[in-house]
């Protein structure tokens, strides 16, 4: 017996809604077509809700193992279906770091007994994310890395990115960099370097420190072949450097996340309240207008959440003691549907595509498309349901977002990752 989803919205290539039937079997998308008889399957009414392929994010911090108090797979995970997400990529910041085999089969199978989103692990570029000794890329990718990073801080030896890239690329894997030089980032920085942090006496992270980054890494890729990706892009000098490495044939991508695309560093509030410090930094509004002048022309390639939780009592500590991070996994989509499709930035199937499509394609995963013969991820999302957004009501254990209070259309209501029903809202 399968699951027939009834009544359900599905984008045409033309990016109009039509009405659908979706039958599911064995895990997969059986069959598409205007009407599908019931007998003998499990009914799911969608209701004529709109249906997408399962979302995807490209970076999550689910913070296990070592920062349980912040983060376990099980609620990251139960987190992501929540926000409509099917297949997250986790980041291997942990403790111990994501450089061995042993820790990635810990994640992969804390994420199979978790039974919510796929979790699908990064391996780190260097030992211990130390940025001294590359770790094994083929031992990592034959124990199910999605691909090597040292998010959360940048490599910062030319030479070992460049033999990273090499190895990488004889191997098929992608290169993702979290872009910061760190002799550029002055100690206790925890706001873009911009009229805000000198009118609050802070010292400042520049854009200059992520472009740097940036532009070295695109030559690297370029010279070796690689595919390069760029973490949560943030400044206009960034997304320039993306665009010249695009246009001169490097294969180098990007994502942005959904906080750099709506807020700017004057948005933060005067009290300095930590639920705005992140890294990158909210930059200037030139920098949010490039971002998404960038999303819209293809510069940008992918939405993704850069989904960080911490503890209450860690963002606590102050502007300049406390973590960066936000969490993002069940806002991301009511946000962008609110702020950009409704205020007609982008078409519904701009938006959805960057969310599925897109990161499918650059990373050749085999999801992202509701097409017959296709994993059965499917996201059901109420585009008139309208609410606040309410932290105390996440399924993340952590709280730290700066949109709380924003009122927003287009929540998921319906989950389905590989025929399975994981989140029923």
């Amino acid at each position: 017996m399968g699951i027939i989803l009834q009544n359900g919205k599905l984008l045409n290539q033309a990016g109009e809604l039509i009405k659908q039937d979706i039958l599911i079997e064995d895990g997969v998308i059986l069959h598409i077509a205007d009407q599908i008889e019931a007998a003998g399957h499990e009914v799911i009414d969608a209701g004529g809700k709109f249906v997408s392929p399962g979302l995807i994010d490209v970076h999550v911090h689910f913070r296990e193992p070592g920062f349980e108090a912040k983060e376990t797979i099980a609620t990251g995970a139960a987190s992501a279906v929540r926000g409509g997400f099917t297949t997250v990529a986790c980041m291997p910041n942990t403790r111990p770091v994501i450089d061995s085999v042993e820790t990635v089969e810990l994640i992969l199978n804390k994420a199979e007994e978790a039974g919510k989103a796929r979790v699908i692990p990064y391996g780190s570029i260097t030992v211990r994310e130390l940025g001294k000794e590359l770790t094994d890329f083929a031992a990592l990718k034959e124990a199910g890395i999605f691909a090597l990073t040292d998010d959360g801080v940048g490599v910062q030896s030319s030479a070992m990115m460049r033999e990273a890239m090499k190895q990488a690329t004889a191997l098929g894997i992608s290169i993702v960099a979290h872009c910061e030089d760190e002799e550029l980032v002055p100690a206790g920085s925890a706001l873009h370097e911009g009229e805000v942090s000198k009118k609050h006496g802070l010292p400042g992270i520049p854009s200059l420190s992520e472009s740097i980054h940036v532009g070295r890494d695109i030559l690297l890729a370029g010279e070796a072949g690689a595919h390069y990706h760029v973490c949560h892009i943030s400044a206009k000098e960034s997304v320039r450097l993306v665009r010249d490495g695009k246009r001169a044939g490097v294969n180098v991508t990007t994502e942005v996340s959904p906080h750099h695309l709506l807020l700017c560093d004057e948005d933060i509030p005067d009290n300095l309240d930590t639920r705005w410090k992140m890294n990158p930094p909210l930059r200037s509004r030139e920098d949010r207008a490039a971002l998404i002048a960038g999303l819209k022309d293809g510069t940008i390639d992918v939405i993704a959440t850069d989904h960080a939780p911490h503890t209450e009592e860690e963002k606590a500590k102050g502007m300049e003691r406390a973590p960066f991070g936000i969490v993002g996994l069940e806002t991301a989509f009511p946000l962008l549907y609110t702020h950009f499709v409704l205020t007609g930035e982008l078409t519904l199937k701009e938006l959805v595509d960057k969310m599925t499509k897109r990161p499918a394609e650059i990373f050749n995963l085999p999801y992202g498309e509701l097409k017959e013969g296709k994993p059965a991820d499917l996201t059901v999302i109420d585009l008139e349901k309208e609410q606040a957004i309410n932290p105390d009501e996440f399924a993340s254990k952590g709280r730290n977002t700066p949109f709380f209070g924003w009122v927003c259309k287009g929540w998921p209501v319906l989950t389905i990752v590989n025929g399975q029903v994981v989140y029923n809202g």
